[in-house]
């Protein structure tokens, strides 16, 4: 980590300075000005014009040099505020995120503060959220190549029996996909976070597709005896298919993830005017209420334990999506049962 730079306190200063002495050299010159004008035209009767210059000129330069005096020690109040932001931002820059200010109680210091803090609170989040995800994905990235390089060795010895070559290469093949799919996480996370505007919008069946997507996971909802109970009628809706297809994958694959062996998973469709709501209801553990304002964070994961499989980006994916079209997503979670809702414009 780098040390951070000192704030140019002198700089600013003399700055402060010059700039106070260019107010007070201007009024000098205005009042100065009014003052012989005053004498030209009489109104402060018959003074002779030397008389008047040498008193002028005199307070001018005392007033100058004493405001001068008096801007450069009285600056470094009006700085100080200043030097203990710039002292903060630099310290954010070295990429110490403990970094706090205190301005004071005035109601825009205290705005500044809050707002500083804060800044420097959601970088510290980041930069946590950003590490654990770097060590859980390793771990995660490293678990299945293992497997496969294992398999793969008892392979190359030979001396297997068919069926036991056949269980090798299906965890091969099982493992390796896994891999694929965190790596298409991550592509797909990058790609819509780059993404500003909604493109390839086409009209589809939106239950055909959902429908589609149960099956694309029914071998996991099967290992653990799930039964998915899909309850709609058919909705077409105007949206970039592929990045839909993505919501429901990761929404469905959560709650295959989380809910016990043998209970139930729910999807659901209604339409009201102007909108299509598609609810994803399972059974499990409740979702508490600091984990709500987080789960759709970029690299979150409520399960601390990393007992589930997971990189904690397939949430962020699903609120960019929907925000891309301009929809919104919410979670209702209660012991024993979890929602998530997605609300999206019907055309």
């Amino acid at each position: 980590m780098r040390e951070p730079k000192a704030p140019p306190r002198a700089v600013l200063t003399i700055v402060f300075a010059i700039l106070v002495f260019i107010i007070l050299a201007i009024t000098m010159l205005i009042v100065g000005s009014v003052v012989l004008l005053l004498v030209q035209t009489g109104v402060l009767g018959e003074v002779g014009l030397p008389n008047v210059m040498l008193p002028i000129i005199v307070l001018a330069l005392a007033s100058t040099m004493v405001g001068t005096v008096v801007a450069t020690i009285m600056s470094r109040i009006p700085l100080k505020p200043v030097n203990i932001v710039i002292n903060g931002m630099n310290r954010l820059a070295s990429g110490d995120y403990s970094a706090r200010i205190d301005l004071g109680r005035h109601s825009i210091s205290l705005e500044l503060s809050d707002s500083f803090n804060t800044l420097a609170d959601e970088l510290q989040n980041t930069e946590l959220l950003r590490s654990d995800f770097v060590n859980n994905f390793s771990h995660e990235f490293k678990t299945p190549i293992v497997s496969i390089r294992g398999f793969a060795k008892l392979l190359q010895k030979g001396a297997l029996s068919d069926d036991q070559q056949r269980e090798y290469l299906d965890i091969i093949v099982e493992e390796s996909t896994r891999l694929a799919d965190m790596a298409t996480n991550v592509l797909n996370l990058t790609k819509v976070e780059n993404q500003s505007i909604l493109t390839d919008v086409t009209r589809f069946n939106l239950s055909e597709q959902i429908r589609n997507c149960v099956l694309l996971l029914e071998k996991k909802w099967l290992q653990k005896e799930l039964s998915v109970t899909v309850d709609f009628d058919e909705y077409k809706i105007n949206a970039n298919e592929e990045l839909l297809k993505q919501v429901w994958i990761n929404l469905i694959d959560n709650a295959v993830k989380f809910s016990p062996v043998a209970c139930e998973i729910g999807i659901s469709i209604a339409k009201a005017p102007g909108t299509i709501t598609v609810s994803v209801k399972n059974t499990g553990i409740e979702i508490c209420e600091e984990d709500k304002n987080r789960i759709f964070n970029k690299f979150y994961q409520g399960d601390t334990s990393h007992s589930s499989e997971g990189t904690g980006i397939g949430l962020a994916i699903v609120k960019r999506v929907i925000d891309l079209h301009k929809g919104s997503i919410s979670v209702i979670s209660a012991p024993g049962q979890t929602t998530f809702s997605i609300v999206l414009p019907s055309e």
